[in-house]
């Protein structure tokens, strides 16, 4: 039976440079970049060297701890480069376009003819099996398991978010086909969790082998964790696998097409863009070459939304479940009066110290300036008014601080993830690096616990 979720903690921040629905015109990318750590708790080995020839489809590298977990090229080329760290750790593979545009062949068939075994059997094979994560400790799924539920969202509530009701629209028989996979994988209910802040797209309100949840509210309305805990609260043992429905539309078209088509729609925004729109682009791409001249100087470029994105450098590349590409203005420039906070109305303050709470709807270009260092971490109440899970925020981010893993077990931490915490982190006074924190304790967590 659909739930109807009203959240109520949390806020919308409106940045200046929200995209045009239209899309661009189609350019090209010169390579892309795969990036194991976009996989935390990843160990990958290599499947490929330096100068060997893949196909859309390829095997590019693995999960050490479950080999049959690939990670695929998204585009048919050569290897041009492998980019290693500390200890000969793999950070980035690069692959350079050939054009050819050659595909991997793939099981093409309507998943409701599949068995379980053979629709993951697929996904692994293909590559998109690491568009599914699962919570606790937000990895990449194990297929060796079964969840008690799947939760896709279908909305996203961040900062110059993309909707993803414009990008599926028309895309409806992928969706469905991607959703049928998903019901194969599960005992339980597939969520398909839309915006009841505005209408939702057909291809979402029309789906079907779904249980349909409409949530409301400020961000972090769209986050899956926020949804999840308010429509199926996760219990210690259990498992529960999310997605967005972006990533959805990928798995329907490996079973609708029988390849692994990386291609994306993704949406450039910010103030530091001269016109904000969409574009179609491949999972990895080099953001150079779209946004060649389609940028102002001074900007900060992020792979993600402004609040829990990766900074990137202006020739850098997208991330594997990143959907947007934000450019605002750089910090570094001191603030006359800067200590009087009150000052002004063109900052914004999530308390009434600033004069922006007179123009809660006004678009503001925010800089990536701190506005003050890192100080005692004390009870203030703000976490609270911004978190909407019936979680104590700040208790539980001190048991992580202290590695306290029976106390951070019964205050919560198997439902959380990083970007739960990124609205938080923006409102904290303190200056705490929350996102970090939660990271490095799910780490812990799941390193002494399983």
């Amino acid at each position: 039976m659909s739930k109807d979720v009203k959240i109520r903690k949390g806020v919308n921040i409106k940045l200046t440079g929200l995209a045009e629905k239209i899309y661009a015109d189609s350019v090209s990318t010169s390579d892309v970049v795969l990036k194991p750590t976009d996989f935390p708790g990843l160990k990958p080995k290599l499947s490929v060297k330096e100068g060997a020839k893949v196909k859309a489809g390829s095997p590019v590298y693995y999960n050490k701890e479950n080999d049959k977990v690939l990670f695929t090229s998204p585009i048919s080329g050569e290897v041009t480069e492998i980019k290693r760290g500390e200890k000969r750790k793999v950070l980035e593979i690069k692959i350079k376009a050939d054009g050819a545009n050659q595909f991997e062949t793939f099981k093409q068939a309507d998943p409701n003819s599949l068995s379980r075994e053979e629709v993951i059997d697929n996904m692994l094979k293909s590559g998109v099996w690491p568009f599914v994560r699962q919570r606790p400790f937000d990895i990449v799924a194990n297929p060796e398991e079964t969840p008690k539920a799947i939760h896709i969202t279908a909305f996203d509530s961040a900062p110059l978010a993309p909707d993803y009701g414009f990008i599926t629209h028309g895309q409806d028989e992928l969706l469905q086909a991607g959703i049928d996979a998903l019901a194969k994988l599960t005992e339980g209910t597939v969520h398909l969790n839309i915006t009841g802040n505005a209408n939702a797209d057909a291809a979402f309100t029309g789906a079907k082998n779904v249980q349909i949840n409409k949530v409301s509210g400020p961000h972090p309305a769209g986050n899956v964790g926020i949804q999840l805990h308010n429509i199926d609260p996760l219990n210690k043992g259990e498992v529960v696998w999310v997605l967005r429905a972006l990533d959805v539309l990928t798995i329907g078209k490996l079973f609708k097409e029988g390849k692994f088509d990386a291609s994306r729609a993704i949406v450039v925004a910010g103030a530091k863009v001269n016109t904000p729109k969409y574009y179609k682009t491949v999972l990895g791409a080099n953001i150079g070459d779209l946004l060649k001249g389609a940028t102002e100087e001074g900007g900060r470029f992020i792979s993600g939304n402004p609040l829990s994105g990766t900074q990137i450098a202006a020739d850098g590349h997208l991330g594997f479940y990143d959907y947007q590409v934000s450019v605002i203005t750089e910090g570094g420039k001191n603030r006359m009066f800067g200590w009087l906070p009150f000052i002004g109305f063109n900052g914004f303050s999530l308390s009434k110290t600033s004069m922006s709470f007179l123009s809660p709807n006004k678009e503001r270009d925010l800089d990536t300036n701190l506005n003050g260092e890192e100080r005692a971490f004390v009870m203030s109440g703000e976490y609270e008014k911004l978190f909407p899970m019936d979680i104590l925020p700040v208790h539980l981010l001190k048991s992580m601080i202290v590695e306290d893993i029976d106390l951070m077990e019964k205050l919560g931490v198997y439902e959380v993830a990083p970007e739960d915490f990124a609205l938080c982190e923006f409102g904290c006074t303190s200056k705490i690096e929350t996102q970090r924190i939660v990271r490095e304790a799910l780490d812990l967590v799941r390193k002494e616990t399983t």
